[in-house]
């Protein structure tokens, strides 16, 4: 594998963690919404992302290609989180119904924050292999040009 390639996979690498890091805080910002669209009852669903390996096929063509040379990661699709949502009593809310029960986000804050963390630690993982390969990159220029 070239090191033009390296930057590529940490390149898809970045790309698939800002967008987890974008899930995630709109999973944050949303944790309080009893309805989404105007329509009472209806809370708002937390959303998680699947990630998948560059490249379609069996598992066994894609880690062929891996082996080769090929690589990196794609966001596959950002998909809800069927969980269940949380009841919260609180009969003067306006979404309440006629028992005084709210549903409410199936966001968990912990959750989240750990993920964020993850995320984070991913993204900055693949800059240090991106600044790494660039390094590489600059010495065999150097080698190459006598310096």
């Amino acid at each position: 594998m070239g090191i033009a390639r390296s930057l590529d996979i940490s390149a898809s690498g970045l790309s698939v963690e800002r967008v987890r890091m974008d899930v995630i805080s709109n999973n944050l910002a949303n944790i309080n919404t009893t309805r989404v669209d105007g329509i009472p009852r209806n809370p708002y669903r937390r959303k998680h992302v699947v990630i998948e390996a560059e490249g379609d096929g069996p598992f066994a063509s894609v880690l062929g290609r891996v082996a080769a040379g090929g690589g990196g990661v794609r966001v596959a699709a950002v998909e809800p989180d069927q969980t269940e949502f949380k009841r919260v009593k609180d009969p003067g809310n306006p979404d309440a119904d006629a028992d005084g029960w709210v549903l409410m986000p199936n966001v968990e804050p912990v959750m989240e924050m750990v993920d964020l963390i993850t995320a984070s630690r991913a993204y900055d993982a693949n800059v240090t292999a991106l600044n790494a390969a660039k390094a590489m990159q600059n010495r065999a220029l150097q080698i190459g040009s006598g310096q």
